[in-house]
C-alpha cells in the first residue's frame, strides 16, 4: 500500500490541509490554482469581494463546464451511431447483392 502524503492547498486565502494519495497531488495542485486564477477573475471583473459568492460563481462555473461536456459527448455519441448504423446497412446491402 502506497504511503499518504500530507500537503497544504490554500483556496480564498484559507489554508487546508489534506492527507492524500501521491498520484492526486498534481491534479489537487493544478485545481487548486485553477480556483485561484478564477476567484481572481471574478473578484476583479465584477467587484465581488464576499469570497464565499466568489468560490460560488467558481463552482457553478466548473460544474457548466462538466455538464457541458458530457452534453456534447452524448450528441457526438448518438452521430456516430447514426453513421454506424448507416454504414452497417450500406455493408448490409452490398453483401446480399454477392
Amino acid at each position: 500500500m502506497s504511503e499518504k502524503l500530507k500537503i497544504k492547498l490554500s483556496i480564498a486565502d484559507r489554508v487546508y490541509p489534506l492527507t492524500i494519495d501521491p498520484s492526486q497531488e498534481e491534479g489537487l495542485r493544478k485545481a487548486a490554482k485553477n480556483i485561484e486564477q478564477l476567484a481572481k477573475k471574478f473578484e476583479q471583473s465584477y467587484a465581488v469581494r464576499d469570497k464565499q459568492d466568489v468560490l460560488a460563481m467558481c463552482a457553478l462555473q466548473f460544474a457548466s463546464k462538466i455538464e457541458q461536456k458530457g452534453i456534447d459527448q452524448s450528441e457526438n455519441t448518438k452521430e456516430v451511431e447514426e453513421r454506424l448504423k448507416a454504414l452497417d446497412s450500406l455493408i448490409a446491402t452490398k453483401l446480399e447483392w454477392k
